[in-house]
């Protein structure tokens, strides 16, 4: 199945993303703690992380051309954050360093037995974006805008600026922000973590969800993450199920799983994949991601990819 929408062939970048990141410390354990309890833990990490930094580092790794925007405070982990990002080649012209703030951070614990992981996260206040600070010019810049609603008016007023330019906005929700529905309705992909569709519409059927958010808000593609099971997809009136790949030597960690697989997702529609073949492609970065701890480390290249997929 094609894609519903033009995709710009060239641009500056292949990817802008503007949005979240964050600085994890995660904790592996041998199983989830119980309430009131004491647990000796196997592996303590600190690593880069965030929904949009992760998935513009993992775009960058496949071989996209991509730039960032975001805020980071001015400490260990805003520098930390910052030469993660450096290191996978992301142009950082549209981030900022704010004076004085902390860098979000994410407390993970991650059982091993499973490799899920319960997530307690901070955002300080002043890394939030107000409408009149969204970064307008970053918009035109790429072939797909990627975004979170965390800052919502900043985030609708930089999705009209791609529409109007011709850009493809694809938006990462896992959460209703304020300015959720006027933001959608700037949508062209929208994959969503799998108990949202019901909660946004009121629906419980997965698929009638889908299918009432895509004819509620026009979004092309509207999509579910099912972790191991892989996704489910609703585009041009059809679903799409697409299964999950096995992790290569067992799972380690899911975290930061979904924000993998919008990367793979996001570079299967760039390099002129198939609606399906794009959702392969997202399962099995997301798969080929859990292999590490970490939303990154387990991150794979084109190559990587390749042993897992066929792709061109």
């Amino acid at each position: 199945m094609l894609f519903p929408f033009p995709i710009r062939p060239e641009a500056e970048f292949d990817a802008v993303g503007f949005g979240t990141n964050a600085v994890d410390y995660l904790i592996r354990v041998p199983g989830y703690p119980r309430y009131n309890s004491k647990i000796e833990l196997n592996e303590y990490t600190i690593a880069p992380g965030g929904e949009i930094a992760s998935s513009m580092a993992g775009l960058a790794r496949l071989g996209m051309r991509c730039s960032y925007a975001g805020r980071f405070g001015d400490d260990e982990a805003g520098a930390i954050g910052l030469r993660s990002l450096v290191e996978e080649g992301v142009d950082l012209t549209y981030v900022e360093t704010i004076a004085g703030a902390a860098t979000q951070v994410a407390f993970i614990i991650v059982d091993e037995t499973s490799g899920e992981r319960t997530v307690i996260w901070k955002r300080d206040a002043r890394l939030s974006y107000g409408p009149e600070e969204a970064p307008l010019s970053l918009a035109e810049r790429g072939r797909v805008l990627h975004l979170t609603p965390h800052d919502g008016e900043a985030a609708i007023r930089l999705a009209a600026a791609a529409k109007k330019a011709g850009v493809v906005v694809s938006a990462d929700v896992d959460n209703i922000f304020d300015g959720l529905e006027e933001l959608l309705r700037l949508v062209d992909v929208c994959i969503m973590s799998a108990d949202l569709p019901s909660r946004l519409v009121g629906v419980e059927d997965p698929r009638d969800a889908l299918r009432e958010v895509s004819a509620k808000y026009g979004c092309g593609v509207t999509a579910l993450t099912l972790g191991r099971r892989g996704s489910l997809l609703h585009c041009s009136g059809e679903f799409i199920e697409s299964p999950g790949y096995d992790v290569p030597g067992g799972c380690i960690d899911t975290t930061g799983a979904g924000d993998a697989f919008r990367a793979g997702f996001l570079f299967g529609m760039l390099s002129g994949h198939s609606v399906e073949q794009s959702a392969a492609c997202g399962n099995g970065v997301a798969s080929l991601k859990c292999r590490r701890i970490g939303a990154r480390q387990g991150l794979p290249d084109r190559n990587e990819l390749r042993s897992l997929i066929e792709i061109g």
